[in-house]
Order: C-alpha cells, then sequence, then structure tokens
C-alpha cells in the first residue's frame, strides 16, 4: 500500500513549524520552521509596560504558506517518491489562551486598517498578563456565586486566560470591543480558516482551550450562563450570544481543506482539519501520553498533562490549570499544570542580564556542571513570569536568595535551572496528593532534548526517572496524529488514537535516574525552597530568620566533600 501522510502545524510562541508525517511509524519526512515577522522575535511588546504580549494574525498565516512550502519540499527531497497527493489530513496546535477578536465574517480585527497597529485588536498572547486585575475579580465572584466554575482550575482564574483578556479589553480598549463580533482562540481560528468558515459561529470550538480557559463544560450548558456574566459586565453577557454553545474533543473533524487554502498550500482538497488544542495537548499525545503518564513539554515555559479515564473519580486539586473530559485524549479527563517560565528563564539570565548568545548557554552549562548540588549556596524562585501551579498567582516576581561578592554567572545559571526542578517537583507532588497515578515522566522540547544537565537535576530533584519523547517536534507530531485519526484507518490513517500512538510515538533511549548523593542534598534544599515559596506565596508565614545560615551550611557542606 502506497504510505500516507498527514501535516502537523504547531504555532509557538516566536515561530510557526509544520511537519510532514508517516502514519504508519510517524517518520517525519519534512519540517519547516518559520519566524513570525512581527515584534520583537514575533512578539508585540510594549516598552512602558512588560505585562504586553500580542501577535498580528497575519503572522499566522504569512508562517502557514511559508511552513507548509517548506515541509513539502524537504519531505520530497529525502523521498524522491513523496507526493503531496499522499497527504491525507492537517492538524493545528497553538499557544493557549491567545483569542483574537474578529468581525462577523471571521476575520481578525488587525487585517483592517484602523486597527493593524492597534495592541488590543491584535491576537492576546497566551503570556499577556495584562488583565490580572480582572482575573482577581473573576475569581472572586466565581467563589461566591458560582463555585464550580473555579473549582475545576485550582480554585483560581488566571490573567492567562479567556475572560480576563477579553473584560480587559472591554475596560481598557472599549471601542476594539464594541467593533469585536467574536472572539476566536487561536487554536480554533487557524483550522476554521483552512475550511474556509466566514461565520465565527459556525466554528467548531475544541474543548481544549474551552474547558481549560474559558470556565466551559457541559455540567453546566457550556460557557458561564449570561447572570454570571452580567456580573462582570452586560456586554459579556450579550457576547455570550456570539460565541458558541459547543467545544468538541479531537476526535472530530473541525472541517475540510477548502479550495483556497488547498491551492496555496499545494494539497489535495477536501482532506480533514483535525480539532485545534493547545500546543501542550497535541505535545502529551505526540509524547505517548496515557494514564499513568505524566507528559512535560519544556520551552519557554513548561505545561504538566495527565490523563484520567472518564470512568474514573477524579477530585478537585487546588492550584492546578483545569480538569476537563476530553481535553487531551478523547475518553479521558485532561488534567493540566504548569510553570509561566522556564526556558524564558534561562534566556533572560544568559541573553537579556549577561548579554551573551547560544555560545554563552553553552560555556555555563558546562561551568554549572561541575558544580555539587548546595554547592553555590544559592536557592531561587521561579516566578520571573508569575506563577501557574500551583499558586496561580501572576504577581508575583523571581528571587535569587544567598548570593556573595563571590557569586559567578554560571552558579545563578544553575540555581536558575534547579528552581524551575523545584516547581516541577511542587507540582507532581500535588497531583500525587490528590489520586493522579504518575508511573512514568516523558520530556519533550528542544530543553529536553539539548541539555543533559538540566535533565539530571530534574531526575535528582523530584526523584523520578525523566525519559525523552522520541519525536523533536511532539506538539506538531501529535497534530499530525490527531490528523491521522479523522482522516480513518480507510484513508490510511487510523482508528482511533491509541493505536495512531502505538504507530507514531515512542521513547529515545536516554534515560536520567536520581543519583543518590544529589537527591539527598536537594531534599534539603527544597524544604528550604518550600519555605520561600509559601512565604512569598502568601499560604504560609515561616520564620525566614535562619534560611540564609542554612543555605550557607549546606554550602560549606558540598564544598568539603570529597571529589567523586
Amino acid at each position: 500500500m502506497t504510505s500516507k501522510f498527514t501535516i502537523g502545524l504547531d504555532y509557538g510562541t516566536n515561530s510557526v513549524r509544520a511537519i510532514v508525517a508517516r502514519c504508519a511509524d510517524g517518520a517525519e519526512l519534512g519540517s519547516c520552521v518559520v519566524p513570525y515577522p512581527s515584534g520583537e522575535e514575533g512578539v508585540i511588546l510594549d516598552p512602558h509596560n512588560d505585562l504586553v504580549a500580542r501577535q498580528h494574525p497575519a503572522d499566522y498565516e504569512f508562517g502557514l504558506k511559508k511552513a507548509v512550502a517548506g515541509a513539502l519540499r524537504e519531505a520530497k527531497e529525502s523521498d524522491s517518491g513523496f507526493s503531496a497527493n499522499a497527504v491525507i489530513g492537517l492538524g493545528v496546535d497553538t499557544t493557549g489562551s491567545s483569542p483574537i477578536p474578529v468581525d462577523k465574517n471571521n476575520r481578525p480585527l488587525a487585517h483592517h486598517a484602523p486597527f493593524q497597529r492597534d495592541p488590543a485588536a491584535q491576537c492576546w498572547l497566551w503570556k499577556d498578563h495584562t488583565s490580572h486585575a480582572e482575573a482577581a475579580h473573576i475569581t472572586a465572584l466565581a467563589r461566591e456565586h458560582r463555585p464550580q466554575y473555579v473549582a475545576k482550575c485550582g480554585n483560581t482564574y488566571s490573567s492567562e486566560w479567556f475572560w480576563s483578556k477579553i473584560w480587559h479589553c472591554l475596560r481598557t480598549a472599549p471601542s476594539v470591543f464594541r467593533v469585536a463580533h467574536s472572539w476566536v482562540e487561536l487554536c480554533d481560528w487557524v483550522p476554521s480558516i483552512l475550511a474556509g468558515v466566514t461565520d465565527p459561529a459556525a466554528i467548531r470550538r475544541g474543548v481544549c482551550a474551552a474547558g481549560h480557559k474559558a470556565l466551559y463544560s457541559d455540567e453546566w450548558g457550556g460557557l458561564p450562563d449570561k447572570a454570571f456574566l452580567s456580573l462582570l459586565d452586560p456586554a459579556l453577557a450579550e457576547l455570550r450570544d456570539r460565541l458558541y454553545e459547543k467545544a468538541y474533543d479531537a476526535s472530530t473533524v473541525a472541517g475540510y481543506l477548502c479550495a483556497e487554502w488547498a491551492a496555496a498550500l499545494g494539497l489535495p482538497k477536501g482532506i480533514p482539519i483535525a480539532i485545534g488544542e493547545m500546543d501542550v495537548h497535541y505535545g502529551a499525545i505526540g509524547s505517548g501520553i496515557a494514564e499513568g503518564t505524566l507528559v512535560k513539554v519544556i520551552g519557554t515555559s513548561t505545561c504538566d498533562c495527565a490523563v484520567l479515564s472518564l470512568d474514573k473519580d477524579v477530585a478537585d486539586i487546588p492550584g492546578i490549570c483545569g480538569i476537563v473530559p476530553g481535553a487531551i485524549l478523547p475518553g479521558f479527563y485532561g488534567i493540566e499544570a504548569g510553570q509561566s517560565a522556564v526556558g524564558d528563564i534561562f534566556k533572560w539570565w544568559v541573553e537579556g542580564v549577561c548579554g551573551g548568545s547560544g555560545e554563552l548557554h553553552g560555556k555555563l552549562t558546562e561551568e554549572a556542571q561541575k558544580l555539587r548540588p548546595g554547592q553555590s549556596g544559592l536557592l531561587a524562585l521561579d516566578w520571573n513570569n508569575g506563577n501557574r501551579t500551583i499558586l496561580v498567582d501572576q504577581r508575583l516576581t523571581g528571587l535569587i536568595l544567598g548570593q556573595t561578592l563571590q557569586t559567578t554567572r554560571a552558579e545563578i545559571y544553575r540555581s536558575l535551572i534547579e528552581a524551575t526542578a523545584f516547581g516541577a517537583r511542587a507540582i507532581l507532588e500535588r497531583i500525587e496528593a490528590y489520586g493522579v497515578p504518575v508511573k512514568r515522566i516523558v520530556c519533550a522540547g528542544g530543553i529536553a532534548e539539548k541539555n543533559p544537565m538540566l535533565m539530571q537535576i530534574y531526575a535528582d530533584i523530584t526523584g523520578r526517572e525523566m525519559r525523552i519523547a522520541r519525536s523533536g517536534q511532539a506538539c506538531a507530531l501529535g497534530a499530525a496524529i490527531a490528523a491521522s485519526v479523522v482522516a480513518g484507518k480507510e484513508a490510511g490513517g487510523h482508528a482511533d488514537f491509541p493505536s495512531a500512538q502505538r504507530a507514531m510515538t515512542g521513547l529515545k533511549e536516554v534515560a536520567y535516574t536520581p543519583q543518590s548523593g544529589a537527591r539527598a542534598a536537594y531534599d534539603q534544599l527544597y524544604a528550604l525552597y518550600r519555605q520561600l515559596h509559601d512565604a512569598f506565596g502568601g499560604v504560609a508565614q515561616p520564620d525566614l530568620g535562619g534560611l540564609m545560615k542554612s543555605l550557607l551550611r549546606i554550602k560549606e557542606k558540598a564544598r568539603q566533600a570529597p571529589r567523586a
């Protein structure tokens, strides 16, 4: 039988990537990355407000055409027998929550001349935190009037999410809000334009973004009711009628490739497009997620994904980002947590503060690798972009404790890596405490692949083995897997997600296992980290007076220990 292929599109924070994946075994014949041309590395910033992060929707269409063309070209170069006619489906993942204001024809307001340079008319990127006041207000009102709404998302609504951003637009840019007919998540909008959908009401929205970011649940009839939204602002209640009533899991077809985009991309007209999901959710699928497997997609931020069968009871877990039926894998609860900055923290230190480049990343990694756990005497909090889990507070900031006049760049670099690992351990302990089994941890993303020191530190601090997903493009591969499922077995795809994952995913041979000596030292440091975490996170008032001296004792012990 002639091989069949699907295309996975991965819209990240700085670029869009396309891969061509073979359905039979997940082999990636071609890939192409296209940076977004607008803003700073694709992000539109405000020099007067560091909470702003927007993107121009035109960048998504520009990247779509170039990335697919590049991936198809590379696939043909790697296999002379490859033909675009063998592509049987498309899948899309994006950042989220990244909502776009659109007109009644599903055209972004930023495409209209009066709004082309208006930041409020752009896509409100996931890491835009301008709506922190609105998020706090939503949290307070929901706890009082609709506690069930926030119970499934850690009991706290975030400034990274759908309603807080739209409400902030209403409050600060009412002219944009008035003109916007509807708002569409990026992960829903890209499939909709590929399918030629020109009515926002006709877009098939994914339960992934709807459930985790927009307080959607079938239990209460979809989106928050109009009476509750009126408590925020009557204009939001009116907007609800122009959004959507139903959201779907990844087994659903979002639409079929329209003639216009088929011609633009050089693909067969009418092939199915999978429901859009957030990047890390499809990344979890591309990493082989199953019950008992926690997937960590490590990038600019980190997202932790787990699933639990729908026939089991799942507790409400304080401080996590959502428990949503069907959000990752159909037939399972999708459970999400994460950290708002990981790679971004390392980039801030190495490139922003130290003024270096990729070469300096390598140099500091080499120097930091020579340090023993605790040897630097430093302890950091990983909150440079706020805390997503388990405190759900974007108004928290980073901290580095224990500096002396001899502290080096490499010591700080290592302490920042350790801080992200401590944050990862806090998440792991929280979800396990509420009955979610974690028998295996699989990591994905460029950092996991390229930084063995970081992965060993994660293993030592969590006390768990760390495995790496086989694909270096797990998010795009997950989207391609979804495309193979909606295309179906008869077309050369797969009958369901389990069979698709068995065929198309795998693990690299490398495994990072905890080292007993390092584990003992990190247990001491983690106890101190939790004191800082709980004190500055506002959940406890421990006595921090002896913490610096405790760090010094750990430092002295580490420096006196004989070399292995």
